[in-house]
């Protein structure tokens, strides 16, 4: 074995990289969000999982004709033309910030519960949400190797809690209140979980990130495909797990309202004690997430600016690595949205954030699919090859109609205006 390949991570440990990208703000306060609609929405989990599966296929199958990748850039270009390159790259970076903003909604809604703050003015969840966003850019600005060992120890303190109360809350589980929470929403069950999709499918976000991580993957052809299926298949376990159980201890309608819904499933099953216990250790999971994303963000608007596709002064790095400029930048974006989408409860805005979010990365998969579909002259794509990008197609399709109109023409409208001022204003680098 050369010294390079010691260096690299087989395949369990790359799977368990991809499921951690997907155990995130999802799954702290989906349960709320979805608790809208009701015990049903498990249903929507498994069909979004089938969706996932389909997606991840395609970039495992991308990964090996493209093993060094950095961005959406690298795989799109070649097979679909630069303007599709940087619809795919800004449409990722778009959605990673708009995204990180439900994981500060998260986050905050835990903390708020513990803090003597009333969590249920919506000025205090925006102001708190801030204040973590720019929290957070103080720990991104101190590099990546300081944000990888901040996000480390968040990943340790916050999940042992949360795991203890769903190896623990069987005993709580009540069928009753299950099937009484099956569908309050006065919908049809199929219109229920359709419409449940696109929130559902934002559990699923960085199922891309074992076709990016290829190039530090021993045997990449057989262990990449494997670590993101693998990876896709714990998340969806665990959240499968996690909305069950939840919806089988606590009414939907007690649900709905709540800005911490593991933190109260907590207090039915060992008491009140646990309340705070597991609300500051979801706290610290999702803030960890918070800054991995960021840095991620912040990352991949770096390299989309190196490449041209947006203003250069985002491609700017600090001595210490960190996207300085870009990150700035970042951070008042999110700051804007918060006050922008800001609700009556922490679950609407966290549905309302994730909506947007899903459908502008849906976007770049699309781009994914389609440069499986049509290869490169020198990367013809086989008939194998055609099969999995036309399945990754169709649940590009199916999550993107499951959405509602308004958002839907919205992000169409996003995407619209961003290539209209590259075409006017981008710089033709090479």
């Amino acid at each position: 074995m050369t010294s390079s390949n010691t260096r690299k991570i087989g395949p369990v440990l790359a799977t368990f990289v991809v499921a951690n990208n997907m155990i995130g703000s999802g799954f702290f306060l989906l349960p709320s969000t979805l608790a809208k609609s009701g015990a049903v929405t498990v249903l929507a989990w498994l069909l979004g999982t089938v969706l996932a599966l389909l997606l991840g296929g395609a970039f495992a199958r991308l990964a090996r004709d493209y093993p060094h990748l950095q961005c959406a850039d690298d795989y799109v270009r070649p097979a679909l033309g630069r303007d599709m390159g940087f619809l795919a790259s800004t449409l990722y970076w778009l959605s990673s910030w708009i995204g990180n903003n439900a994981i500060a909604v998260a986050a905050f809604g835990y903390l708020v519960t513990v803090l003597p703050l009333d969590g249920s003015q919506p000025a205090v969840q925006v102001w708190g949400q801030v204040a973590l966003i720019w929290l957070m850019l103080a720990v991104n600005l101190l590099g990546p190797k300081q944000v990888a060992r901040f996000q480390s120890a968040c990943v340790v303190l916050g999940l042992l809690p949360v795991a203890v109360v769903l190896l623990g809350g069987w005993s709580q589980f009540d069928p009753a209140i299950y099937h009484a929470s099956w569908n309050v929403s006065g919908e049809s069950d199929a219109h229920v979980v359709f419409a449940s999709l696109a929130p559902v499918f934002w559990a699923f976000i960085g199922l891309e990130t074992g076709a990016m991580i290829a190039g530090v993957v021993r045997d990449p052809d057989r262990n990449v495909p494997r670590a993101t299926l693998g990876g896709i298949l714990i998340a969806a376990v665990v959240y499968l797990t996690a909305s069950v159980l939840v919806m089988g201890i606590v009414p939907a309608s007690e649900l709905v309202a709540s800005s911490a819904p593991f933190a109260l499933v907590a207090g039915r099953i060992f008491g009140a004690w646990a309340v705070p216990v597991i609300a500051i250790a979801a706290a610290i999971k999702a803030t960890g997430t918070l800054g991995g994303w960021m840095l991620v963000t912040g990352e991949s608007g770096a390299r989309s600016a190196q490449r041209g596709y947006l203003p250069a002064f985002l491609g700017r790095m600090l001595p210490n690595g960190a996207a300085g400029w870009g990150l700035v930048t970042v951070a008042t974006a999110m700051s804007a949205l918060a006050f922008l989408t800001l609700a009556p409860t922490t679950a609407d805005q966290f549905g309302i954030i994730i909506e947007m979010a899903v459908l502008l990365v849906v976007m770049g998969y699309l781009a994914a699919a389609l440069s499986l579909l049509v290869g490169t002259p020198r990367r013809r794509p086989a008939a194998s090859d055609r099969l999995i990008a036309l399945g990754a197609l169709a649940a590009c399709a199916l999550l993107l109609f499951s959405s509602g109109w308004t958002t839907l023409l919205g992000a169409c409208a996003m995407a619209l205006g961003a290539w209209v001022l590259f075409r006017l204003f981008g710089r033709r680098t090479t």
